[in-house]
């Protein structure tokens, strides 16, 4: 295999794993989610910044579900 196969699988094997490590932030997506429906029932209303505590700490999950399928690989 020519070393630029070689890239492309671990690429590819990288791919295949991000979402199982995105699966890990279930708890901050929920959170997160129920922060912006909250805000959208009747009578709410969504404002900037209203759900920032939540969506940084699912952006924060997200970097460091990234971060670790570049790392760790498969």
């Amino acid at each position: 295999m020519s070393a630029n196969g070689a890239v492309w699988s671990r690429v590819r094997g990288r791919l295949r794993a991000f979402p199982e490590r995105l699966a890990s932030c279930g708890a901050e997506a929920a959170a997160y989610g129920k922060c912006v429906q909250a805000s959208t029932a009747p009578g709410g209303h969504l404002r900037k910044d209203l759900c920032a505590r939540e969506f940084e700490a699912l952006r924060s999950c997200f970097a460091a579900a990234a971060k670790n399928t570049i790392k760790g690989g498969c």
